[in-house]
């Protein structure tokens, strides 16, 4: 018999099984380290990890999560100190069972149906003409600094000093024909994949960057997927954490190089 002497009524974390695709967006959100993707589906794990504050019901495309008032175990600080010391880096992966080897041509299908097109091969047709290539090593390179990528970046860095500063998620630039001309000029460029790094490792170094640089803007760049979204919500939450008023932009890329918005 389940025991519920130490459980109360309070708010918690609900999710609709029906709804959530197993997209992954909401994990990042919680920092508390309470969902997981289980079995294709986003999870709470334990009772005893959710405040129940909410900030994973906005990032849910599906609204699949809500906040429901049951019996359950009462937050546990300490066990969520321990829960994240256990808890590997970060990894969000689609669940949703696309098949990663998919080959998709445009004309026929944008997105595959579970909206995760990060996660399959994309073939594209030539819908202009290409322009003339340039001779090789003629583009002038509009980097001004090294490095770039972010989790070697130091925080007092001279180049972060009173800078315009671009966060950019890894594949802007090879969808982006013109990423040095129309994004990179007069930049510092900050590198990182919200997919594929340590986004914790990542959220603490950006703060620390925006804490100890006098930077007069930081904008983001990212493509138009899923899983890049956790780029802006990690610079959004950096801004707020270091306690400074920062100007911010994003711009999204769709993954055949066109702006978004």
């Amino acid at each position: 018999m389940e025991n519920t002497a130490t459980k109360i009524k309070r708010k918690i974390v609900k999710i609709d099984e029906d709804k959530c695709n197993g997209c992954g967006i909401c994990i990042p959100s919680c920092a508390e380290g309470a969902l997981q993707i289980v079995d294709g589906k986003a999870r709470l794990i334990s009772d005893k990890y959710c405040d129940s504050l909410g900030a994973c019901l906005s990032e849910c495309p599906q609204g699949a999560i809500s906040i429901e008032e049951r019996v359950a175990e009462p937050f546990n600080e300490e066990a969520v100190k321990q829960h994240l010391d256990r808890k590997p880096a970060l990894r969000v992966e689609p669940a949703c069972g696309c098949p990663s080897a998919m080959v998709q041509e445009f004309g026929k299908k944008d997105t595959l149906p579970c909206g995760c097109p990060s996660s399959s091969v994309t073939q594209f047709k030539e819908t202009a003409a290409r322009p003339e290539p340039a001779v090789m090593g003629s583009q002038p390179s509009a980097l001004g600094h090294w490095p770039v990528q972010l989790t070697l970046v130091p925080p007092k860095a001279p180049f972060l000093q009173d800078a315009d500063v671009l966060l950019a998620a890894d594949c802007t630039a090879f969808s982006y024909g013109g990423f040095h001309t129309d994004f990179l000029q007069d930049h510092a460029l900050l590198v990182a994949c919200p997919k594929l790094d340590n986004c914790e490792a990542h959220l603490a170094k950006l703060t620390d960057i925006l804490r100890q640089s006098d930077i007069r803007s930081l904008s983001v760049l990212r493509m138009g997927v899923p899983c890049c979204a956790g780029l802006t919500r990690m610079a959004m939450q950096a801004i707020l954490s270091s306690g400074k008023d920062i100007p911010f932009k994003e711009t999204i890329i769709g993954i055949r190089g066109e702006i978004k918005n």
